[in-house]
């Protein structure tokens, strides 16, 4: 008896976990929460939305999105609350803004800039290729022969 006793003891017999519960007003708070909270992006997490993030911050944000909603804001409203409070980070889809369009001429610019640069080394050598084949031929068959002896008395 006492054996079974510290055995169960010893088993877990329930797990303590937070499960979060909400009370909505109508079924169109409830929709438009679930739509939020999988649109919205954790700013903790790498590409999590709020909805499957457990950080701190999408818990709060989980909260203020209910809070919003049960105020009468729209999802527009809640989307722009967040994007002022956490950054254009927390929507999937950021606005074109400068920086963005920056972000993605970036790498453009910088292949069309390796293409300069290679087209501008390749025009330097051919130019060389020619003026050193205008050098040759401007000496006389006695020359070339002359220059060839030195070039090779010097190896």
């Amino acid at each position: 008896m006492k054996k079974t006793l510290s055995l169960l003891l010893l088993i877990p017999t329930f797990a303590f976990s937070a499960i979060e519960t909400q009370q909505f007003d109508n079924a169109k708070q409830e929709s438009d929460y679930r739509a939020l909270i999988q649109e919205l992006r954790c700013p903790q997490c790498q590409n999590n939305n709020i909805a499957d993030s457990n950080a701190t911050i999408a818990t709060d944000m989980r909260h203020k999105t209910l809070e919003l909603l049960k105020q009468g804001k729209s999802k527009d409203e809640v989307v722009d609350y967040m994007v002022e409070r956490y950054g254009n980070f927390v929507t999937y889809n950021p606005p074109m803004t400068p920086a963005t369009i920056l972000l993605w001429l970036m790498p453009l610019l910088l292949i069309g800039l390796g293409f300069v640069i290679m087209l501008k080394r390749k025009k330097k050598a051919v130019q060389a290729v020619q003026s050193e084949q205008k050098f040759a031929n401007t000496f006389d068959s006695q020359e070339q022969e002359r220059l060839r002896k030195i070039l090779n008395d010097k190896e």
